[in-house]
This record gives C-alpha cells, sequence and structure tokens, in this order.
C-alpha cells in the first residue's frame, strides 16, 4: 500500500495553495491610506476651523504617496507600474471580459485597476500640493508653500483644492463598488489578498 495515502476519518482534502500577490509595503500602504484619506476628508470638513490636524493628515498621505511611487521602481514585481500599467489595447481587452461571470484570476492589478491605481495617486499628489501652496487669507489656515508663490497662484491652489478632494472621493467610491462587483458577479475576492497578501483563486 502506498504509504502517502491517508485513510480514515481523520483524513483531510488538499487545499489549493495561495500564491503570495501583494508584499507588506503595498499592503501596510493600501491600508494607512484608507485611514489617512478618510480622517484627513473628513477634518477638511466637518473639523475645527483650525485645520492643524488636517494639515498632518495631508503630511501623511504625502508621504504615503512618495511611498508608493518609489515602491513603484524599486519594489517586488507585482507593485512595479511596469508590470501593471498597461496601453490602451490592454485596457480595451480586459474591459470587454468584464461582463464574464467569472473570476479575471488577474496576479496584481489588471489593466482597468491600473488606471485607478495611477489616477488617484496623481489626484492625491495634486491635491497635497494645492493645499500645500493655498492661502485662505484666514492668517491660520496657511499652507505652508504658500509663501514662495504669488497670492494669485494660492488662490488658484485654493480654488483647486476641494474640487480634487471630491475627485479623490469620487474614485474611492468607485474603487469600492468595484470590489464589490468583483465579489458578487465574478466570484473573485479583492480584500483578503490585500490582507494577508495571498490569493488562492
Amino acid at each position: 500500500m502506498a504509504s502517502d495515502q491517508t485513510t480514515g476519518a481523520g483524513a483531510s482534502a488538499p487545499t489549493p495553495s495561495a500564491e503570495q500577490i501583494w508584499d507588506p509595503v503595498v499592503r501596510i500602504f493600501h491600508w494607512a491610506l484608507v485611514i489617512a484619506f478618510v480622517v484627513t476628508f473628513g477634518l477638511g470638513k466637518f473639523g475645527p476651523d483650525q485645520m492643524t490636524l488636517h494639515f498632518y493628515g495631508g503630511y501623511t498621505i504625502a508621504a504615503l504617496v512618495v511611498l508608493r511611487v518609489i515602491w513603484g521602481f524599486v519594489g517586488p514585481r507585482n507593485a512595479r507600474f511596469t508590470n501593471f500599467v498597461k496601453g490602451p489595447g490592454a485596457v480595451l481587452a480586459y474591459a470587454r471580459t468584464l461582463p464574464k461571470r467569472a473570476p479575471s484570476h488577474s496576479r496584481g492589478h489588471n489593466p482597468v485597476g491600473a488606471l485607478f491605481v495611477v489616477g488617484i495617486l496623481i489626484v492625491l499628489g495634486l491635491q497635497v500640493m494645492t493645499g500645500l501652496l493655498a492661502d485662505p487669507e484666514d492668517y491660520i489656515n496657511v499652507g505652508p508653500l504658500a509663501k514662495y508663490v504669488s497670492i494669485e497662484t494660492a488662490r488658484k491652489a485654493l480654488a483647486l483644492h476641494e474640487p480634487l478632494g471630491m475627485i479623490a472621493l469620487i474614485g474611492v467610491v468607485a474603487h469600492i463598488a468595484a470590489i464589490g462587483f468583483y465579489k458578487r458577479w465574478k466570484g473573485e475576492n479583492l480584500v483578503t489578498p490585500m490582507i494577508t497578501g495571498r490569493k488562492s483563486d
């Protein structure tokens, strides 16, 4: 009798191995950015008039964006922009597969998801920059770099800061909707891999 076969009540069926797709830096960045964005956006909308904590949240987001950009060039394969940022042809080809009720089996960001990743990094980067340059002329909530630019530039930065925040919020809502779509329609869990780093489907 073969020695590698298991019989009896204690036998268990083999489980499929889970592939490591997200490294710790990507996972920590993702969840830290979620918290930082929610807190900073909330403080900007509903926080105290003196927005010191909002500024600290903006600095945190800035640091996270810089970290992710650097990691997009030097990190593991799935974290690198060269691995998941594709041209229009690949994006359209993947988009045509979205109506199918089957997992995408993407090992990392798919070409459509890559648009969100790059887009949200750009929007958040611009939002941070406009916040640093903004001058509301209240002598309290002046961006630390506002003194280095003209008042016209500071006012333009202020005018852009809130709309950029709304664009980022719309992107986040679309991202959450996409996660729900993949879970309900395509039977693909995108949340667990971003927690554990592993994906088994």
